[in-house]
C-alpha cells in the first residue's frame, strides 16, 4: 500500500529572489520531516517539468542522499500532478522503493514563464493567432461556454469562490474579493478569458513523501489518459473535450467508487471554466449553470486551487488533498489538466 506520508511546500511568490534547487530542497527537506524520516532514507526520486526546474540528481545531491536508487526526470506539465502519484506507487507496490520523494519547483513568475514554453502543436496553432495555451484553451472555452448555457456571470462565480476560498489561506496569493463589477473590469487575455480567469504565475515548489511502510492517505486509484480534442485541434472532433470527460468512467470503474463519495474535490483550475466541464465530466453535478450561481462549488478547491492560491503546475492541490484528509475528509478526488490528455486520482484516509 503506498500512502503520502508527507508534503512539503516553500511560499509561494512573485519573485522568489532564490534558486529552483533552493526552493526545492526546502521543500523536500520538509516533506521528509513532516513524514519523520531523514532525507538519507529516501531511496526514489520523481519530478516533472518542461525545461523550467531542476534535475533530481542536483537535488539529491543537495540533500546528501549518497545512494539514490531509482529516479526519473519526468517530461510534463499539468498532466502529471495527478499521475506522479501512480508513478510513486508502482515504485512502493514493487518493492522497487521504500520512500519516494516528488517534487514540482519553479520560478514560474520571475524566471521562466508558462506561456513562453514551446509546445508541439505550435506550428499548427500559430498561423491561426493562438500563441501559446491561453489562447489555444480560450478557444476551447467560448465554445464550452455556448455548448453548456454558461456566461460570464457563471465564469465570475468561480473566480470570486476561489477567492473566498482562499481568504483564509496564508499561503495564497490572491486573497481579496471580486466582486461581479470588478470581475467585469478585468482585461481580457483572451477572449472570453480575464486575467482573473487565468491561474497565477507563482515561484514556488512543492514535495510529497509517498512511502509503503508508512501511514498516511492511501493512494487508492489513479488513471492517465486522453483522446483527440483541445490539445489537438488539427483532428479534434470537439475542442471542449478535457481530458476528464475521457478518463471519468475510467476512475469510477477502476476504482469502485462513486462521484457522491467524494468529499475533497482538488480540481486542476488552470481556467476558471475547467471548474464546472470536470464537475459534470465527474459526475458531480449534472446541469452546471445552476450549481455554479447557488455557490454549490464552495467545498472544491477549499484553499483557492491555482486561480487564487498560486500555481505550481498543480502539485500544491495534491498537497491540499492531503491536508484535507488529515483533517477529516475520507475520499479525495485530485486532477492533472493538459487540454485533453491529463490524469485524476483517488486518495482515502484508511
Amino acid at each position: 500500500m503506498a500512502a503520502v506520508a508527507g508534503i512539503g511546500m516553500t511560499a509561494l511568490t512573485r519573485q522568489s529572489g532564490r534558486s529552483v534547487l533552493s526552493q526545492a530542497v526546502q521543500a523536500c527537506r520538509e516533506a521528509c520531516a513532516d513524514a519523520g524520516i531523514a532525507p538519507g532514507e529516501v531511496d526514489g526520486l520523481l519530478s516533472y517539468h518542461l525545461g523550467d526546474s531542476v534535475p533530481v540528481v542536483q537535488v539529491a545531491r543537495a540533500l546528501g542522499i549518497e545512494r539514490l536508487g531509482w529516479h526519473n526526470d519526468i517530461w510534463g506539465g499539468g498532466t502529471q500532478a495527478a499521475s506522479i502519484l501512480g508513478e510513486a506507487a508502482m515504485l512502493v507496490s514493487s518493492g522497487t522503493a521504500r520512500h519516494v520523494l516528488i517534487y514540482r519547483a519553479l520560478n514560474g513568475r520571475s524566471g521562466q514563464r508558462m506561456n513562453t514554453v514551446p509546445t508541439h502543436h505550435d506550428d499548427f496553432t500559430r498561423r491561426y493567432g493562438m500563441a501559446g495555451p491561453i489562447s489555444m484553451f480560450a478557444l476551447a472555452a467560448t465554445r464550452y461556454l455556448h455548448d453548456a448555457g454558461l456566461t460570464e456571470e457563471h465564469l465570475h462565480a468561480v473566480v470570486a469562490q476561489s477567492r473566498e476560498n482562499a481568504a483564509g489561506n496564508p499561503r495564497a496569493q490572491r486573497r481579496e474579493a471580486l466582486g461581479l463589477g470588478d470581475y467585469l473590469a478585468k482585461p481580457y487575455v483572451s477572449t472570453p478569458l480575464r486575467t482573473a480567469d487565468c491561474c497565477q504565475e507563482s515561484d514556488g515548489a512543492v514535495a510529497l513523501l509517498v512511502s509503503g511502510v508508512l501511514g498516511g492517505p492511501r493512494i487508492r486509484t489513479v488513471v492517465r489518459g486522453g483522446g483527440p480534442g483541445c490539445s489537438a485541434m488539427d483532428r479534434a472532433p470537439d475542442v471542449t473535450a478535457v481530458f476528464s470527460q475521457y478518463l471519468a468512467p475510467e476512475l469510477w470503474e477502476r476504482s469502485g467508487a462513486r462521484p457522491r463519495d467524494v468529499d475533497a474535490a482538488l480540481l486542476y483550475d488552470a481556467y476558471s471554466w475547467l471548474v464546472p466541464k470536470q464537475l459534470t465530466d465527474f459526475g458531480i453535478t449534472g446541469e452546471p449553470g445552476p450549481y455554479l450561481m447557488e455557490r454549490a462549488h464552495a467545498w472544491v478547491n477549499p484553499h483557492g486551487g491555482l486561480l487564487s492560491e498560486g500555481y505550481v503546475h498543480g502539485l500544491n492541490n495534491v498537497a491540499q488533498a492531503v491536508r484535507e484528509l488529515r483533517g477529516g475528509r475520507s475520499l479525495a478526488l485530485v486532477t492533472g489538466f493538459g487540454g485533453s490528455y491529463g490524469s485524476a486520482a483517488l486518495l482515502e484516509m484508511t
